[in-house]
């Protein structure tokens, strides 16, 4: 990479910028602000107050804590211009939302909505906070565009712990699918180019999560576990013990996508479900979508994963295999947005410092997938944070 195109990559962080300048009231927070993201773009091991300040001049992280804690800055409305700049530049018609949720460790009880509770991060439960996002994948790239922190109801059971945290007074216990469809609805809102709408077994198993999709008529493949009740000509069955009547030229090898190791292949077979004529929209269908492992578990079994569908007829199998294999964007999101912003670095305690800290990150991760968007050939030779610093249902045969 030569000077020249760091140079580009700098103008295109002030042009970032400049478009966020709006939602600061006064120039020092912004300046602030620019610093912070700077330094969350930086290659520094950890960024915290000290080293964000350090890599800022600053003597001490008095200036970064207070544009966490205290200034005056529109936390929400830097989010909705972080969305309209990956819409801009990643945007694509047939983009797919993907929701999923990550778990941020912490230490002792003050930080707003941490408790004991499972981690899919830590795969245990562990003391920690959860946030929920929404990511935006498309054929150009994949960013996250939302956030919500979920707050326990041993948090919003008690008022008093929650005013500690600066947690508002009107902030009510929300499930982490409503906290998700309050995100895919300002998406949705706001006119971000997607056709689909994806999620693990935590968001497809609520019959009312799936309702609400259909009501916004917005296409979903969504990850069902194997008891998942499914609908059949002759009464209802489960997700497993439907896969396992499905005929074997029913199963077609595909790849869902691109992964670190080549294309992610698996065995696919795809069922159609009889329609529930009071919620699925007019001149939609449903199907039943399986995946298969091609290689046998310790156990010598293949695995298999269950995803529930609806869309407009006439969508094919290879559109519901390539929407199931997105659902992995959200998790590469978080790995890049931890490794490389800092997303998880934080040490804050407050409600809306969580809130300020991760839409900067956020802000980050989307300046560097935009990047990579549009410079694919110089990211590939440097990055720049080193330059910066069959049964009852019909089977598909």
């Amino acid at each position: 990479m030569t000077d020249e195109d760091l140079a580009v990559w700098i103008a295109g962080l002030d042009d970032l910028f400049a478009r966020v300048a709006g939602r600061f009231t006064r120039v020092e927070p912004r300046r602030r602000a620019r610093a912070y993201v700077r330094g969350l773009l930086a290659p520094l091991a950890g960024k915290n107050g000290w080293t964000l300040a350090e890599a800022a001049g600053d003597a001490t992280p008095d200036g970064m804590q207070r544009l966490l804690n205290a200034a005056t800055w529109d936390t929400d409305g830097v989010r909705d211009d972080v969305r309209a700049y990956a819409m801009e530049h990643l945007g694509e018609r047939d983009g797919v939302l993907v929701v999923d949720e990550t778990g941020f460790l912490k230490k002792g009880t003050r930080s707003a909505g941490v408790q004991r509770q499972y981690s899919g991060t830590a795969g245990r439960i562990e003391n920690c906070q959860l946030g929920v996002f929404l990511a935006y994948a498309t054929s150009k790239g994949r960013t996250l565009i939302d956030r919500e922190l979920y707050l326990p109801k041993s948090w919003t059971g008690d008022r008093e712990r929650c005013r500690q945290a600066c947690v508002p007074d009107e902030v009510e216990f929300a499930t982490k699918t409503i906290l998700a469809q309050h995100m895919l609805a300002r998406a949705l809102d706001a006119g971000v180019p997607a056709a689909w709408v994806t999620a693990d077994e935590a968001y497809g198993k609520d019959y009312k999560f799936r309702i609400w999709l259909e009501a916004r008529r917005i296409s979903y493949v969504v990850a069902v576990a194997r008891n998942q009740t499914i609908p059949a000509t002759a009464g209802t069955s489960r997700a497993d013990l439907l896969a396992a009547q499905a005929p074997e030229d029913a199963w077609k090898r595909r790849s869902c996508g691109d992964g670190a190791k080549g294309p992610r292949l698996f065995d696919w077979a795809v069922a159609s479900l009889p329609v529930y004529e009071d919620t699925t929209p007019p001149g939609w269908a449903r199907w039943l979508l399986v995946r298969r492992s091609l290689t046998p578990n310790s156990k010598g079994e293949l695995e298999l994963a269950y995803y529930l569908c609806c869309a407009p007829k006439g969508t094919t199998d290879d559109d519901l295999i390539r929407v199931a294999g997105a659902r992995w964007a959200v998790e590469e999101c978080f790995q890049t947005a931890k490794n490389e912003v800092g997303l998880d670095h934080y040490q804050v305690r407050r409600y809306d410092a969580w809130y300020r800290h991760i839409t900067l990150a956020m802000l980050a991760h989307t300046y560097l997938a935009v990047t990579s968007a549009i410079a694919p050939k110089a990211l590939a030779a440097a990055s720049f944070q080193s330059r910066l610093a069959r049964s009852s249902v019909s089977w598909h045969t």
